[in-house]
Parts: C-alpha cells; structure tokens; sequence
C-alpha cells in the first residue's frame, strides 16, 4: 500500500484520514465488523443464516436479510460446498442383516438413545488415505467417540466403538447403534460388542443412503469445510487437521435446529434445565 501511495503522490497519513471517516460515515460499519469477524473466526464455513444465529447468540438485534445484503456488500460467500465421491465398505452379504430400528426417524429427545455410525474416506498426499470412523449422537448431533486409521480394519472400528463405549454407558435409555451394511458391522466382534453392553444394532437397507442420512450429512460436511478445495496433505496433517475440526464442530459450530447452539452447549444447557 506504500508503493501505491507513493505512486499517486498520496501522503499516508491523508489516506488514512479519508478511510476512517468514510468508515465512521458508514451507518453499518459495526455491523460489518462484526458480520466480517464471525465469518474469518470460522473459515469461511458460515452463510448468512449461520452469521445471523451468531449474531443473535452475541445479543445482537438484526434482520436476517440485512445480514445476507451486508454480506453481498462485503463480499463475503460461503464456497464450501461442493460434492464428491464417498467410500463404500459394502461387499455383499456376509452375516446377518440386522433390522433397521431407526427406520429414519433420526431425532430423539434422550442423550445416547440414538447413535448412528459409517466408515469415511480421504486421500493423502501421496498414495496414502485415511479413514475415519466417528459415532454420532443423534440427540443433538455430537460426535462421541472415533478413529482413524491408514486402512479401513475391522480393529479400527473397533477402535471407534471402544472410545464411545464410555459416553455411551452413561445413557438413562437403552441405546440404539445404527450403520450401513459395511463388511464391519456384519463382522461378529462388532455384533458381540453390541450384544455385550445391551445394545441394539440397526442397519440401513442396502443402497439406500437415505437410511443414514445423519451420518452421510455429518461425513459431507465435514469434507466440505476442512477437506475439499484445501491441498493435499500427509497422513499426520490431515490426522490432526480432522482432529481439530471435530472439537471445532462439537463446541463451537453453531446449528439452527439446536436454538443457535454448538452440540455440546445444546447437551450443557438441557441438562443445567434438568438439574
């Protein structure tokens, strides 16, 4: 910016002088601050309903279409979204197909009464991938226990399961553990572990994606907001890169559906009612 105003014979001081009163001119300058700092805190990931939950968290007062003209006037758009191909751990029957309990009804009003689960895939730089496996509940969408691995084991979803059993024992119901048909969940240590803790498995019919709906929109979003678009990186990186996100989603990304709350302010909040 020096080289310009040296250019134009601009004295620094005088451009500085000529910003901050069209700025103070500006009868939404604050609400643009505030509009432009929500949307760099969160990498871009918000629109401008998102924006305006926030907003409304903070204590602010403001229409929703003023937020979505004031993000236009800034520039600002959410580019996360675009869709790709996703893994499939489906080999043809190889055990016994549980029954589908869920059925599609994905909400619930108990903690740990519904959890769903699915196996995700990423690529690395390189010729190496990486798979995740996170179980979700779907009381309010929080992510309770997961994994990741190189390769998509059965001891790494298993792996997944042992690091949500100790949530998932703290349930006031019996619990319910929904997938797809992966080669995982047909295996018998999977359907031995449930049957061990008393909990009920449930799968999706084969080929219908709709049947974990939850899951597939969590593994989407993801990919969407920390992977698509982003360069290549090792194993290690993304590791920790996915890490970092699931902390981020469960206690800071605000969602409509739970009153403009993060998943664990929503779970903080209904039990300090309880109490």
């Amino acid at each position: 910016m020096k080289d310009v105003l040296k250019i134009i014979d601009l004295p620094e001081a005088t451009y500085h002088y000529h910003r901050s009163r069209s700025d103070s001119e500006d009868p939404d300058h604050e609400w643009k601050t505030r509009i432009l700092a929500l949307f760099e805190k969160h990498k871009g990931r918000y629109g401008y309903r998102r924006i305006h939950s926030a907003l409304k968290a903070q204590g602010h007062v403001i229409n929703h279409k003023k937020v979505q003209r004031l993000m236009l006037d800034l520039k600002l758009k959410c580019v996360k979204f675009i869709r790709k191909s996703r893994y499939r751990s489906y080999k043809g029957k190889v055990g016994t197909i549980a029954k589908n309990r869920l059925n599609r009804r994905f909400n619930t009003a108990y903690a740990l009464q519904k959890i769903t689960t699915d196996v995700t895939e990423f690529k690395c730089a390189g010729e190496e991938k990486l798979y995740l496996s996170p179980l979700m509940d779907l009381y309010n969408g929080e992510i309770i226990g997961m994994s990741m691995s190189k390769r998509p084991t059965l001891e790494f979803v298993m792996e997944s399961f042992a690091n949500a059993l100790p949530v998932i024992e703290q349930a006031a119901y019996r619990t319910t553990v929904h997938s797809d048909q992966g080669w995982h969940y047909h295996h018998p240590s999977w359907v031995n572990a449930l049957k061990q803790n008393r909990i009920y498995q449930s799968m999706s019919r084969k080929a219908t994606c709709a049947d974990n709906a939850a899951m597939e929109n969590f593994s989407s979003l993801l990919k969407q907001e920390m992977y698509y678009g982003e360069e290549q990186v090792s194993y290690d990186k993304l590791k920790q890169r996915i890490e970092r996100y699931v902390h981020y989603y469960n206690n800071e990304r605000i969602k409509r559906k739970l009153a403009g709350m993060s998943p664990v302010q929503y779970r903080t909040h209904a039990s300090q009612l309880a109490a």
